[in-house]
């Protein structure tokens, strides 16, 4: 028997523009997309910080973990993509207050850019619940 797929969506304008969602599970198995620093008015939420960008990336996703049926204990992997790899410290203190009991495994790295010259960082979570 096939497992029922089930899409999440965070309410991103991206997310028809792009034809994708914020979250899909599969059986037991959860992805969460690259997830921007976008508040709740569509603006960058922390523009410069590296942390408070990262913070509000975590809470989206946790959010969406939560309507997939997952938590943050679930959390098997993640990936935190910065725009200036230097920066990793101010990412990885926002990760470590949400994953230090957890500990998944956890991929950083440094891209060119992302849509909006103002998101410092995306985040890519993976869980199984």
């Amino acid at each position: 028997m096939e497992d029922a797929r089930q899409m999440v969506s965070s309410g991103s304008p991206l997310e028809p523009e792009i034809g994708f969602s914020r979250a899909v599970r599969v059986g037991s198995y959860v992805v969460v997309a690259g997830t921007a620093p976008i508040g709740d008015d569509g603006a960058t939420v922390g523009p410069g910080d590296v942390y408070a960008q990262t913070v509000r990336c975590l809470d989206i996703a946790e959010r969406a973990l939560r309507e997939a049926g997952a938590g943050m204990a679930d959390v098997v992997r993640t990936r935190l993509m910065l725009t200036d790899v230097t920066r990793w410290k101010d990412a990885a203190r926002a990760h470590g207050e949400r994953f230090a009991d957890i500990r998944p495994a956890c991929t950083v790295m440094e891209v060119s850019r992302f849509i909006d010259p103002e998101w410092l960082v995306e985040v890519e979570i993976d869980a199984i619940s």
